[in-house]
């Protein structure tokens, strides 16, 4: 019969430690920690807790609380070195720069000096981030347990904060004090289809200019109490001629997005593709998926699941290097980027593998450009730094991935809705690659999910602009 295996957690006492002896813990800051840290102790300040406000802040972005690096030497000495029966006695700590989302630290704590006549030792404390500079150093006081504790792990709760709200305001964000821009809406000619474009406009994002068969568009509004005051009507008789006449629209620079309403995506991209008529650059049109996952400490670019079907090495340079231009629009400066397949070993059973091995040197040569790419990466590879350390992977890439690079468009999409309706993830979709951004929603999208998208098609825009005037 086998036995169950436990699991414990057992000191070392004032005797068992020698000076010198340590012990280490690495932890990877994520928004939930800030939350609940915000939550337990009542620290709401904005730099921790409002993304606007602390793009106004000497750090520019989301710090973490400084005593959450502190409890982290708590956790070390309270639960294995001594462990069980420690009492702190005084601990002094110098804060040296701070922890970001995503961050990760390595706390360490080294045993100085020890006291025979009262069992206390000093402990020398310091925290290291993932580019080797000192976050936090200090000393610490405690007195050691003086007897052997082994006691079983106690399992605590998993807690997580799942505010769908606060991850899709942080997308909208984005864009603020940015003018709303002239919109394209193709046929909205359903209650979601037409809801979505009218939260954005009332949200500051877009000006809405609606494409389609006019009385079935008014119909949709009364039956759904939507108000139309003030919103320019383009009437044309069906979905196809919507499409030629947002596209041709785009063209003239009438409106600066296109925003796919209650048509078919071929129909849509096939009037976006043509040749002669369409919106297509020297550069292959492809589709980005933006994730805000509660389980991830930053956005999560995932690209392509919804246009490029089974994209040829050549296909994937664009693909990449769209994705890189949109992350940068973002804010992320020199985005990272995973080359997704199943394994992360290079194999000629594997397409994807060998894709993943030569645009990794295509980027080395300069031919992709702006960002940090390393494949081929498995999924769990390229978001868990904990998986990646497991199977020895020494990445700037791994466990923290910006933009993840799917093999094809159905793996691409499975990723995508996976996060969406398994992990609670927030999604905002949109088209790359073109003369104007693209929302290219879903049916199943909710009014929220298309302003989002709305959100970054705005953040284009104006980029496009300044790139225009320049």
């Amino acid at each position: 019969m086998q036995r169950a295996v436990h699991q414990y957690i057992e000191n070392r006492t004032f005797d068992e430690i020698a000076v010198g002896d340590q012990a280490r813990l690495i932890r990877t800051l994520k928004p939930n920690d800030i939350h609940l840290f915000a939550a337990m102790s009542g620290d709401v300040n904005p730099t921790h807790v409002d993304p606007e406000f602390a793009r106004s802040s000497q750090f520019r972005e989301v710090v973490g609380h400084s005593m959450w690096g502190s409890t982290l030497f708590s956790t070390i000495l309270g639960t294995e070195f001594p462990g069980p029966g420690t009492v702190y006695i005084t601990q002094s700590l110098k804060f040296w720069r701070p922890v970001g989302i995503a961050d990760t630290l390595e706390v360490t704590v080294t045993c100085r000096e020890k006291f025979a006549h009262n069992s206390h030792i000093i402990f020398d404390c310091v925290a290291i981030n993932q580019d080797g500079l000192k976050v936090i150093d200090g000393t610490a006081e405690v007195a050691a347990p003086t007897e052997k504790i082994k006691r079983p792990r106690i399992s605590l709760p998993e807690v997580t904060i799942s505010d769908k709200e606060l991850r899709y305001q942080h997308l909208l964000s984005l864009t603020t004090g940015l003018s709303p821009v002239p919109t394209a809406v193709v046929h909205p000619c359903d209650a979601s289809s037409l809801g979505g474009p009218l939260q954005a406009a009332d949200e500051g994002l877009i000006i809405p200019v609606l494409v389609g068969p006019e009385a079935k568009i008014r119909a949709v509004a009364e039956e759904e109490g939507f108000d139309l005051t003030g919103i320019r009507i383009v009437d044309v008789p069906h979905s196809h001629a919507a499409a030629e006449a947002g596209v041709a629209m785009a063209r003239k620079g009438e409106v600066e997005v296109l925003m796919k309403g209650s048509l078919h995506t071929d129909e849509l991209m096939s009037a976006v593709v043509n040749r002669s008529h369409g919106l297509r650059t020297a550069r292959r049109i492809s589709h980005v998926f933006i994730a805000e996952v509660p389980t991830y400490p930053h956005p999560l670019l995932i690209t392509d699941a919804a246009i490029n079907i089974e994209p040829t090495l050549e296909e994937k340079v664009d693909i990449v290097q769209n994705a890189i231009e949109l992350a940068q629009i973002m804010g992320i400066i020199e985005p990272k980027v995973a080359i997704l397949s199943a394994v992360e070993t290079v194999t000629s059973k594997l397409r994807s593998t060998i894709d993943a091995a030569a645009l990794c040197k295509m980027a080395d040569r300069g031919q992709i450009k702006g960002g940090i790419l390393d494949g081929p990466l498995a999924f769990d590879n390229a978001i868990s730094i904990l998986a990646a350390k497991t199977k020895g992977i020494n990445s700037a890439v791994a466990g923290n991935a910006d933009i993840l690079v799917v093999p094809d468009l159905e793996s691409g999409n499975m990723v995508a809705k996976q996060l969406e309706y398994l992990a609670d993830a927030v999604l905002a979709g949109v088209v790359v690659g073109t003369k104007v951004p693209i929302v290219l929603t879903s049916r199943a999208d909710t009014a929220e999910a298309r302003a989002a998208s709305c959100a970054i098609a705005q953040l284009m825009a104006h980029h496009r602009r300044v790139v225009v005037a320049q």
